[in-house]
């Protein structure tokens, strides 16, 4: 083989749009699809059903705290059980619960099923963002990501919003249907890819059982206190928009999700070639002034200048959290790391919507952004702690060498 064929085959081991790609970003796609139809319709359906915001707060937080509790058993399954049963395992209880709203008529039930779905959810997103990390060429991990990430947001540019658009055309059991159909496809879709095998580890002091990895810590908690955001927004800004009597909350969907579909074009990129530094406290700087602009909210304007802000503020942080939590665990840990990593997602929206409900009620709905930006200027902190500690490591690394 000469310089010329080896450079040729290096090329195509290095390239992201393989046929696997695109089959998991398509069941991404469609997983997503059905589930951010349901975001902002679940809490109309709520009450509907005659329930008030604490009860809201309590049926979107229980599924995020199911989805967290079986995240490390997914974790774990990865590398045990593999990819493939895991990922269409998880997809099958969620398309089994999504199509039981259809038939739900009391909250009791519903929250039940809730909990059903986030043991799916769990187990499927966990998988599937491990298997989107075996699929990518380590040394374009971050830009890989970004591309995979963008799946989800073409989803959510699409469903809040048709979501909404149906609910007010037709039942909500037909609504449920259509979203455990578009389960179905990406079912269909996972069931096609080619899945690595997970690699075991030799370490035979290795505990069996753990609920994370160590590696994925940093990264996951400053995802915790930005994602805490989420449970004020899918919750309860339907219902403050219009208590407010503002129009306009489909297109806030629509303009958050072009903005962050616009971020994953570069903001991976530039995790790979500068780091973290270069895009987290930007980031979650503009979702800081995002929440800022919710608690205030005098109009129309204001609620689609968030939507803009949040998702350019999200689009720069997520995708690199998600590198960073991945990159540098064990390659026997790579599953356990993405489970670390979505356990602490899931815990910040479960504790975000369970809390907000409960501040909505003593202070009204506001209050969720004001308490939301607390959130994220918390993770700022955190991350300049972090920053603190590492450059005294990197000083002593460079007077070593």
């Amino acid at each position: 083989m000469n310089a010329q064929q080896k450079h040729v085959v290096a090329e195509q081991k290095e390239k992201i749009w393989t046929r696997n790609f695109v089959l998991i970003c398509l069941a991404n796609f469609f997983i997503f699809l059905g589930f951010q139809m349901t975001l902002p319709t679940l809490p109309l359906f709520v009450e509907y059903l005659g329930g008030n915001d604490q009860l809201i707060g309590l049926v979107v937080g229980v599924f995020t705290f199911s989805a967290l509790i079986v995240r490390p058993f997914a974790g774990h399954a990865l590398e045990t059980r593999g990819r493939r049963f895991v990922f269409l395992f998880g997809l099958l209880i969620f398309v089994i619960s999504v199509g039981s709203y259809s038939f739900i008529s009391s909250i009791f039930l519903l929250f039940l099923m809730r909990v059903v779905q986030g043991i799916g959810w769990g187990f499927s997103t966990t998988a599937s963002g491990t298997v989107a990390t075996d699929i990518i060429p380590a040394n374009r991990r971050g830009e890989g990501m970004g591309y995979y990430g963008l799946s989800g947001n073409i989803a959510l540019a699409f469903g809040p919003s048709l979501g909404l658009v149906l609910a007010a055309a037709i039942p909500f059991s037909h609504l449920f249907m259509i979203c455990a159909a578009l389960g179905v496809a990406s079912l269909l879709f996972a069931a096609a890819i080619t899945y690595k095998k997970a690699e075991a580890g030799h370490d035979k002091g290795e505990k069996k059982w753990d609920l994370y990895e160590k590696t994925a810590l940093i990264p996951s908690v400053l995802l915790f206190f930005l994602t805490v955001t989420f449970g004020g927004i899918a919750s309860f800004l339907p219902l403050y928009t219009a208590q407010k009597q503002i129009g306009g909350l489909q297109l806030y969907f629509l303009l958050y999700a072009l903005a962050l579909m616009v971020t994953r074009t570069f903001a991976g990129q530039l995790y790979d070639r500068k780091g973290h530094r270069a895009v987290f406290l930007p980031g979650a700087g503009l979702v800081l002034l995002a929440m800022l602009m919710l608690a205030w909210l005098p109009g129309e304007w204001a609620l689609l200048t968030a939507a803009v802000l949040y998702g350019f503020g999200f689009g720069m942080v997520q995708p690199g959290l998600q590198a960073w939590s991945v990159e540098r665990a064990p390659v026997h840990r790579k599953g356990m790391a993405n489970a670390t990593f979505f356990s602490f997602f899931d815990l910040g929206v479960g504790i975000g919507a369970i809390v907000f409900g409960q501040i909505s009620h003593w202070f009204g709905y506001p209050s969720i952004y004001l308490a939301a930006a607390g959130s994220v200027l918390i993770s700022m902190l955190v991350y300049l702690s972090v920053l603190r500690k590492e450059q005294p490591l990197r000083s002593g690394q460079k007077r070593n060498a």
